[in-house]
C-alpha cells in the first residue's frame, strides 16, 4: 500500500516524466493539479511554497518523505519501488541512459521552462513570435544531436530494447515540440521510438490530456 501524491501540472513535462514512471511501475497515487498560469500562478502560493520553496512542479510526497525534481523523484521511485527499473542498476547502458535523459532534462528543456518564457515575455519584451522562436531553436539544437546519438545507442527504444529514463525524459520533450511546431520530420529516430513509446498504456495514460485539471 502506498500513500504517493504527485503535486504537478498537467503541461509540465517534468510532471509527464513522473506520472510515466509512476504508471509503468503499477503505483496508485493520488495527483494534486498546481495551476502553474491562473490567479498568477498557483506555485507561488504560500501553502507550495511551503512544499517546494523552488516553486517548481514536480513534488511528490511518499509517507514522509517530499522530493522535487524528476530525476531525483525518479531516481527514488527505483529504490523503493524497484519493478520496472528506470535506471539499469550498473553497466555501460547506465551511463547511456543517464546521458541521453540529461540531454534532455538537463540541456533542452531548462531553457524553455515556463518561467523562462515568462521572463522573455514579460522583462525582456520580446514578442509571442520571438518567444516561439526561442523555443524552436533550443529544441531543434537538442533534437539534432539526440538525433545522431540514437543512431548509435537505439534498438526499440532510446538504449537498446529496454525501457529506460531516457524514452521517459524523450516523450515529453517531442510533446512540447509538436506544440510548438517543431518540424519533427526532421528527426525520424525520434519519431521512430516515441511512435513506439506512446502505445504503451503507461505512457499514453500519463499524456496530458488524460490529465483531470487538462483544459
Amino acid at each position: 500500500m502506498t500513500n504517493i501524491t504527485l503535486y504537478g501540472y498537467w503541461r509540465s513535462s517534468a510532471a509527464y516524466r513522473v506520472r510515466i514512471v509512476l504508471n509503468l511501475k503499477g503505483l496508485n497515487y493520488q495527483m494534486s493539479p498546481v495551476h502553474l498560469v491562473r490567479n498568477g500562478g498557483e506555485q507561488h502560493s504560500d501553502a507550495f511554497h511551503q512544499l517546494n520553496p523552488s516553486e517548481l512542479v514536480p513534488v511528490l510526497t511518499d509517507g514522509d518523505i517530499t522530493l522535487s525534481q524528476s530525476l531525483a523523484i525518479i531516481e527514488y521511485l527505483d529504490d523503493v519501488y524497484p519493478q520496472m527499473p528506470m535506471i539499469p542498476a550498473s553497466g555501460h547502458d547506465k551511463y547511456q541512459v543517464l546521458s541521453l535523459a540529461q540531454d534532455i532534462a538537463s540541456d533542452i528543456h531548462p531553457l524553455n521552462n515556463l518561467r523562462v518564457l515568462q521572463y522573455l515575455r514579460q522583462h525582456l519584451a520580446v514578442s509571442e513570435e520571438q518567444k516561439d522562436a526561442w523555443y524552436r531553436h533550443w529544441i531543434q539544437v537538442g533534437f539534432t544531436a539526440f538525433e545522431q546519438k540514437l543512431l548509435r545507442r537505439s534498438g526499440q527504444y532510446c538504449v537498446g530494447d529496454t525501457l529506460s529514463l531516457a524514452d521517459v525524459c524523450l516523450v515529453p520533450q517531442v510533446y512540447n515540440a509538436e506544440r510548438f511546431h517543431v518540424p519533427m520530420q526532421e528527426y525520424p529516430q525520434i519519431q521512430r521510438i516515441t511512435e513506439r513509446l506512446r502505445r504503451i498504456p503507461g505512457f499514453a495514460r500519463a499524456a496530458p490530456e488524460q490529465q483531470p485539471d487538462s483544459e
